[in-house]
């Protein structure tokens, strides 16, 4: 019987886990269809239940991975109470997953006005229209609240809203995983105590 050969084993001799994302994400750019920046989030409310919804991650350094969002939505109340958050990316045309957790902090002014304002201006008009995660009686009261909106704001810049900004997970675990042939996967583990402490790798059976 022939050895049963492992996935490329390249990627997991890394030392830096946010330049392996980069790399990971740029080739996703260009084989995923649709949002190739599109991640699982997950949170836990009051009760200590566990909520997960697929968010756009919208920037990422050394300092972490940022999204925006409702602060006055189920997730934005859930981080705000707890400080934390978990990300999955699923790249399914590249059998990769890469899966982070860690404290949150909210985005500073600038940076928030700075995305806000690259953003659709539809899209603008409805971060002020939408009273997200609470109920809605119809949908034509979602299509008044949009018209009262773009009239208010008919004419030059659509500020930010203050129940609008984003996050940044500042991750102290980042799992990258490949799909190998009978599931003997490759993963790989960066971990640190805090999120200025150097990262430990560790490879981790599939």
């Amino acid at each position: 019987m022939a050895p049963v050969e492992l996935t490329n084993p390249d990627f997991t001799t890394r030392e830096d886990p946010f330049a392996l994302f980069g790399e990971w994400l740029e080739e996703a750019k260009k084989s995923e269809i649709n949002d190739p920046n599109a991640t699982s989030l997950a949170t836990v409310d009051s009760d200590g239940l566990p909520n997960v919804r697929m968010v756009l991650l919208k920037d990422y350094d050394e300092d972490g991975f940022v999204f925006y969002t409702n602060f006055e939505s189920q997730k934005g109340e859930e981080i705000l109470a707890t400080k934390k958050a978990a990300m999955c990316f699923h790249w399914k045309s590249l059998r990769r997953q890469v899966r982070l957790r860690g404290a949150v902090t909210v985005v500073d002014d600038a940076e928030a006005d700075a995305y806000f304002a690259s953003r659709a201006r539809g899209s603008r008009i409805g971060a002020w229209a939408s009273k997200q995660s609470r109920p809605l009686e119809s949908r034509f009261a979602l299509e008044k609240e949009v018209a009262k909106f773009t009239a208010k704001y008919a004419v030059g810049e659509i500020p930010r809203p203050p129940h609008w900004s984003g996050f940044r997970i500042a991750p102290v675990y980042i799992e990258f995983w490949k799909d190998g042939a009978f599931r003997l996967h490759d993963r790989v583990i960066f971990r640190r105590e805090t999120e200025t402490a150097p990262w430990t790798r560790t490879r981790f059976y599939p």
